[in-house]
């Protein structure tokens, strides 16, 4: 959600209002974040009388504000097809963010086709290109293509290199494919950016945990557990914590990880 948000207002802020006398797409995204039922209500009621692109990536912040994905992201992608045929400069940022919006919505299937409109337009750059690339290998490793995922994040490490994400989705990928030690660089660059993120911490544990260091494992999973308890993440940090009680062997990462 953060991304989408951000990716919309970066691209908001290059295009500019489209009535720079009464600021309107201004007034609807500053409502979106206060009301977003009078944005959505706002933005239909433009484009209507003949709102453009902006019209619909208003509608589609309002959504994401409601916590509505799949919405938003058809309101993004609409906001790109009318600026594709405008042969507006914001085409790619649109289908980005409709791409960010169907992850979050849980469609990978539709987040990589949006996200392959974005990157084929060839006019994103820096930090959204690098987050475009990171988001279109999260929809090919939830579409089981690794490979292919791989050197996405290799590329998007490039240029979104401060995002723990991009670092976090790089050491899980390297630990499944079988590269410990990438996967230990890896995951040390996350923590290095996001000591307090309890993803970050699980992750830790289970690298730490395949290379035989029972202790960092432990170290790692009690700080996932402690920063986020009452999460899926920190539950199952808890679950591998609790192998050392049974004094199993070897420790081990939970399941599904």
């Amino acid at each position: 959600m953060i991304m989408i948000v951000a990716l919309a207002l970066q691209a908001a802020a290059a295009a500019g209002p489209v009535d720079p006398a009464t600021g309107r797409f201004d007034r609807c995204i500053a409502l979106a974040r206060t009301d977003p039922a009078a944005a959505r209500a706002e933005a239909t009621r433009w484009t209507a009388s003949g709102g453009n692109w902006l019209a619909r990536q208003c509608a589609g912040l309002a959504d994401t504000a409601e916590g509505k994905f799949a919405a938003a992201a058809d309101d993004f992608e609409a906001a790109g097809r009318v600026a594709q045929l405008a042969h507006d400069a914001h085409t790619a940022s649109y289908f980005a963010q409709a791409g960010n919006a169907w992850l979050a919505a849980g469609d990978a299937a539709k987040a990589r086709t949006a996200l392959d409109t974005a990157l084929v337009q060839g006019t994103l750059d820096g930090l959204q290109l690098g987050e475009a690339r990171l988001d279109h290998a999260r929809a090919l490793l939830a579409l089981g293509d690794n490979d292919t995922a791989r050197a996405d994040i290799d590329r998007a490490l490039q240029s979104a290199g401060d995002d723990p994400l991009a670092w976090l989705l790089s050491a899980t990928l390297a630990r499944r494919m079988g590269n410990p030690a990438r996967a230990a660089t890896d995951i040390a660059e996350a923590l290095k950016r996001s000591p307090d993120d309890a993803s970050v911490q699980l992750e830790a544990g289970n690298i730490a945990a395949l290379s035989g260091d029972e202790a960092r494992a432990k170290e790692a999973w009690a700080n996932a557990a402690r920063i986020a308890p009452d999460t899926a993440v920190g539950r199952s940090a808890t679950t591998a914590l609790a192998q050392f009680a049974t004094a199993t062997p070897a420790a081990k990462p939970p399941e599904g990880r």
